[in-house]
């Protein structure tokens, strides 16, 4: 397959954050859905070590036990709590005053002290309850409304987990749609709940169902995020490296057409909606892979290790998605570059009263061994090992305000982030939050606690885009805006700019590749150092962007002069 497009290299490190359009992009979260459908699991205090043991900071459960959420007291980790499909869920639509009920039984008695921070109404209630499609937002509005009504609205996110085969169309990602049953009178009115509450949108996605269905046309190193060739949009020419990137990308596409789906179905032409960029980010709420289903092709442990450990690394620590030889390694997918990935990996346990052929997705047999190993660090956490914190982007400003003027008032140096300082540009509260969060998590020895500021921070593996005085750091082009808005911005940086471009000229060491994205960055980093290296000079409208991992194009070596 033709490689089109560009995008840059960033040899040697891996770069899991920086700044895409002026946004601080952080490092997704790894966590496990703990389900209890087995007769001989461990006790939930049990369970509760196991996690902390693991270094498992998130959990997904699917009710509101009370053993559970009293074990999940005062230890950190981050969990979400459900409401059944039975007869909660249509309790939930029908009666605001049950839900605020619901609330005050199952959330009020264990929130702060157990960290919930969401609640999933139903679960993939267009697959297993179909008729009760029309009561889903209802229920997720009065669910919202009690916790509005018991001041829990800001902390804790109100969601609903959906299958992936809600999709009508998946491939290629950038044509994704939702089924036209429930695009209009469920999916339209959902996405605007999300939008205006700052919530996500939790689909199920799992690539080993896509490659056992179809193991003839599926790599399955794809499947499993093994080195592979990829496989390119033809639409965008994006080329994606794995199935989970391609898949996420086809629910962000849908979530994006839903209006011009909608205006379609009413007989207005529609072309004009399609692709509005909503502001819903997506969770996934559970994938993994069957160690032992005799009856699914590819089904191993090896295969199960492979792909949960990969997963695990893709969230943490981004992957290199790109449509040429060139590649950008970004949090991101290929379509959104500045998308955290946020998982829940299915399951903890082998359950035995599942369904036979949902079983052995288990990371852990009920006795607490594991099945194979798995690194939820992705490979970088724990030990000795460098880490940083930052503002969570999902967060509104007034609690990162109020956070902000925490960390500012009880030891961080926030000197740097006053008007006219090295670090008060970009001037934003996610920007200027992520300063004053890693000053003080550093200052206090990167110690277990300091790195919360009550859910608007988390810890991330890999250096990210926080203005450091002393660093060196550079400026790369953005690929994702087109070669027309980077061919403008190469002519101003080598022209008005003057930066020094003779380099890229025909001829010049640093003119291969012959790219857009390879040539702009050159020229934008030569402006940005000659011009004090402030972030105003690595704009260029939107086409640039400042990282501190070294890039490298081809054989040429971007400088710096910090």
């Amino acid at each position: 397959m033709a490689l089109t497009g560009s995008l840059i290299v960033l040899l040697g490190a891996t770069l899991t954050l920086l700044y895409f359009l002026g946004a601080v992009a952080e490092a997704g979260e790894v966590g496990v859905s703990y389900g209890t459908n087995g007769d001989n699991l461990m006790d939930p205090s049990a369970v509760v070590d196991l996690l902390k043991k693991n270094g498992i900071t998130m959990v997904r459960v699917y009710d509101t036990d009370s053993k559970v959420l009293t074990a999940l007291k005062n230890t950190g980790i981050k969990t979400v709590v459900g409401i059944r499909n039975d007869m909660e869920l249509a309790a939930a639509a029908g009666d605001p005053s049950w839900a605020v009920q619901w609330a005050k039984n199952n959330v009020l008695p264990y929130y702060p002290a157990t960290d919930i921070r969401g609640v999933t109404v139903g679960n993939e209630v267009f697959k297993q309850v179909s008729q009760l499609n029309l009561q889903l937002v209802p229920a997720m509005k009065n669910v919202q409304a009690a916790l509005v009504s018991l001041g829990l609205a800001d902390a804790i996110k109100v969601t609903t987990p959906v299958a992936f085969d809600a999709l009508k169309t998946s491939f290629p990602p950038s044509q994704g749609e939702f089924k036209d049953d429930i695009a209009q009178p469920v999916m339209s009115p959902m996405l605007d709940f999300l939008e205006q509450t700052g919530s996500y949108l939790m689909v199920n996605i799992y690539p080993y169902y896509t490659y056992t269905s179809q193991p003839g046309t599926i790599d399955l190193n794809y499947a499993t995020f093994r080195p592979n060739d990829g496989v390119v949009d033809p639409v965008t020419g994006l080329r994606y490296s794995s199935l989970f990137d391609a898949q996420l990308d086809a629910v962000y596409s849908a979530i994006d057409n839903v209006q011009q789906q909608v205006a379609s179905s009413n007989g207005a032409v529609g072309t004009m909606l399609r692709g509005r960029r909503r502001h819903v980010p997506v969770v996934t709420g559970e994938s993994g892979w069957c160690s032992y289903c005799p009856q699914s092709v590819g089904a191993s442990m090896e295969n199960a290790q492979a792909f949960n450990n990969n997963l695990a690394k893709r969230a943490h620590f981004g992957s290199a998605s790109s449509s040429s030889s060139l590649a950008v390694v970004s949090d991101g997918t290929p379509a959104r570059p500045d998308a955290d990935i946020s998982v829940y990996i299915f399951a903890l346990f082998n359950e035995n009263q599942k369904p036979a052929d949902e079983q052995n997705f288990g990371l852990f047999y009920p006795s607490g061994k594991p099945v194979y190993q798995v690194d939820f660090s992705g490979g970088g956490g724990g030990g000795g090992t460098a880490s940083w914190c930052v503002a969570r982007r999902d967060v509104s400003d007034a609690r990162l305000q109020a956070a902000l003027d925490y960390a500012c008032n009880n030891g961080a140096d926030c000197s740097a982030i006053q008007p006219g300082k090295v670090c008060y540009e970009p001037n934003t509260k996610l920007a200027h939050a992520s300063y004053a969060f890693n000053d003080y998590y550093q200052s206090k020895g990167r110690a277990s606690g300091t790195c919360d500021f009550s859910g608007a921070a988390s810890i991330v593996y890999q250096q990210p885009g926080i203005c450091d005085p002393k660093a060196a750091s550079w400026c790369v082009a953005n690929a994702a805006v087109g070669d027309a808005r980077l061919q403008a911005a190469l002519d101003y940086a080598c022209g008005k700019g003057r930066a020094d471009c003779s380099a890229i000229q025909p001829g010049g060491r640093c003119f291969s590749p012959d790219t857009k994205v390879a040539h702009a960055s050159y020229a934008f980093n030569d402006y940005y150092q000659r011009n004090g290296r402030s972030s105003k000079s690595c704009d260029f409208s939107g086409a640039g962007s400042v990282v501190y991992q070294q890039p490298k194009i081809g054989n040429c070596v971007l400088p710096s002069t910090g």
